[in-house]
């Protein structure tokens, strides 16, 4: 599938210049006047980024930004403003914008934006699938397997869990390692770290 480029702004004049300039070089670009007309047409699939303009009547960029964070956070944002507003700058990229341009920039640095910015999206998408991956199989754990995960998480060892869960160290032992085998997680350190990364910490004592 093509990655496309969404422009979003208001200035009739710059869309259709950015669309026939980057048409031009082979890119894939829909445009919009305004955020709302955007969000309404949101993607949710399509690999793209976003040329998102900083000051819009109505929504502004940073507001249309919050929102994209929501639905759509793989798409990278690249903030475009003819006002050369450096906190406005500053803010956007705080608040996770893949970058920040002056209108008009050049050629070579508009287009060199947006392949890191296509770039960046490739890299949230494959982390995004990892993620995805790893909750199907923590979610594939029995009630009991996810149990003692829980515990293993929390660095209690095998007599500890077996004391918590009322069965035996040896019942433990199997459930231990039927985690690990599910998980893929070669070690301790393996399956703490998947944990971590799907968000899910130890419940407190």
């Amino acid at each position: 599938m093509r990655p496309v480029v969404h422009i979003v702004d208001d200035d009739e004049s710059y869309r259709t210049a950015t669309v026939r300039l980057l048409s031009a070089y082979g890119l894939k670009v829909e445009a919009y006047e305004s955020g709302g007309q955007f969000l309404a047409c949101l993607p949710t699939c399509e690999p793209g980024c976003v040329l998102l303009d900083l000051q819009m009547p109505g929504q502004s960029g940073l507001q249309i930004q919050r929102q994209l964070c929501e639905q759509a956070p793989l798409l990278p944002i690249v903030f475009l403003t003819g006002e050369g507003d450096i906190k406005a700058g500053v803010d956007a990229m705080k608040a996770g914008a893949q970058d920040f341009l002056e209108k008009p920039s050049s050629v070579p640095v508009l287009l060199e934006t947006i392949e890191r910015a296509l770039t960046q999206y490739e890299k949230r998408r494959a982390e995004h699938e990892r993620l995805q991956k790893l909750k199907t199989l923590v979610a594939s754990l029995s009630p009991r397997e996810a149990e003692v995960f829980g515990l293993i998480i929390r660095g209690q060892l095998n007599k500890q869990i077996a004391y918590a869960l009322g069965i035996s160290e040896r019942t433990v032992k199997v459930h231990r390692h039927q985690v690990m085998e599910k998980l893929g997680a070669r070690s301790l350190a393996g399956g703490v770290s998947i944990a971590a990364d799907i968000g899910r910490t130890a419940a407190p004592e």
